[in-house]
């Protein structure tokens, strides 16, 4: 969408449109600005909301969300004919959840309240919400079919940081959008309150994102264009690699899978195969693989087998406390490794291992408890210690997985 010219902000402020007068019909759509000292932007921010929902005649309200602005952004607000909620609790998460709390339209549209977003593209979100979409994901990258301004976006920002962890929200969650930063999007105030969020810092948005795909929400993308920052009294609150860092590890505590099951899963293969070398002595590339490579092989394999122990109790806690859906096959898998399975499991596990340490004690018994043949004895010992442990392991884990399953009123 193209603009006119915008006059400079002390001049709207003195000239701008009638605040959108209120409406008998319900509330169709609020939108939601986060602000904390946003004077030098917020005027045009809502005037340009007004305008939209003027000219499309939507039944709707501009709700600011202050998060403890100093500069006189709420006077603005409340002058332009904004709602203005106060939120205390200080956080990008905390602003949204108040001002949204607050919103009375059956459609919710966030933007950031530093004139980067224009406010005159709301129709466009508001059409795919008719249209039953629970969320409306903007785009502001050419990828998704966006437009990013000169200056709009850092370097970094634009071709490293958010195409990355895009394509992580679509390979990882299977998240339908090319742009998980924008923070222009709509959604329906029910779908909002069925996700349960409770990032209250900058991951609030990604948090939206990732758990509407994994709660199959039917998500729409629009193009949008991203305009430089407005903003001249202070630098824009996103910080590069602090931001970076808690996305990534949103990410990664989001997704067990990546996190604990896949590294744990190569970790016990790898130990496998040494062990398949190692016990028979093998000699690859004329190295000969006995003791040593055992007990490489033994820590892959136990390190291996707490990291998908704790994919397993991520997972059902998840689950538990509203995180992610319920996983069909974590159901299925249940069904199979009950309590008594596990612990049946743990116990032959834990025989077998200390039967193999009994063994070695009596080779050392044989003669006479004197030297041993080093590179025999510990193909006895260190697979008997490695079984003993994971037996051990398996009955503990029993327990604590029915204790994280136990349901709750």
């Amino acid at each position: 969408m193209t603009l006119q010219a915008q006059p400079p902000a002390r001049a709207r402020e003195a000239s701008h449109d009638p605040p959108v007068q209120s409406v008998t019909r319900p509330l169709e759509l609020s939108v939601v600005m986060p602000c904390l000292n946003e004077a030098d932007t917020i005027a045009v921010c809502i005037e340009k909301a007004q305008k939209a929902i003027k000219d499309h005649d939507i039944a709707a309200e501009v709700v600011i969300a202050d998060n403890g602005s100093t500069d006189g952004s709420q006077a603005i607000a409340t002058r332009l004919g904004a709602r203005v909620v106060p939120v205390p609790d200080k956080g990008y998460g905390n602003a949204l959840m108040g001002g949204i709390a607050a919103a009375k339209g059956k459609y919710v549209i966030m933007g950031d309240a530093d004139d980067s977003y224009d406010f005159l593209e709301v129709p466009k979100f508001v059409e795919k919400l008719r249209e039953g979409y629970d969320l409306v994901q903007g785009c502001r990258l050419p990828s998704g079919g966006g437009t990013v301004k000169p200056g709009a976006m850092p370097f970094t920002h634009r071709w490293i940081g958010n195409p990355m962890f895009s394509i992580m929200a679509r390979q990882w969650f299977r998240a339908p959008i090319h742009d998980v930063y924008c923070g222009l999007r709509g959604f329906t105030k029910a779908h909002y309150e069925g996700l349960n969020q409770r990032c209250t810092g900058m991951e609030f948005a990604t948090e939206m994102i990732i758990k509407s795909s994994l709660y199959k929400a039917k998500i729409a993308e629009v193009p949008i264009t991203l305009h430089p920052d407005g903003r001249k009294a202070h630098a824009p609150h996103l910080k590069t690699v602090r931001d970076g860092w808690r996305t990534l590890r949103f990410f990664l505590m989001y997704s067990p899978r990546w996190l604990f099951l896949v590294p744990g899963a190569l970790l016990i293969l790898a130990g496998l195969a040494g062990y398949g070398l190692a016990m028979p002595g093998a000699t690859v590339n004329g190295a000969t693989l006995g003791a040593h490579t055992l007990l490489f092989a033994s820590l892959a394999i136990l390190c291996g087998y707490q990291s998908i122990l704790f994919a397993v109790f991520t997972k059902t806690f998840g689950i538990r406390e509203g995180l992610h859906p319920e996983d069909p096959r974590l159901t299925r898998l249940f069904k199979i490794v009950t309590l008594e399975t596990g612990l049946v499991g743990g116990v032959l596990s834990l025989v077998a291992g200390l039967a193999l340490l009994v063994a070695s004690i009596l080779q050392w018994q044989a003669v006479h408890y004197g030297p041993l043949d080093y590179g025999e004895t510990m193909r006895w010992v260190i697979p008997g210690s490695t079984l003993t442990a994971l037996g051990f392991q398996t009955i503990l884990s029993s327990f604590f997985i029915s204790v994280l399953g136990m349901g709750r009123k």
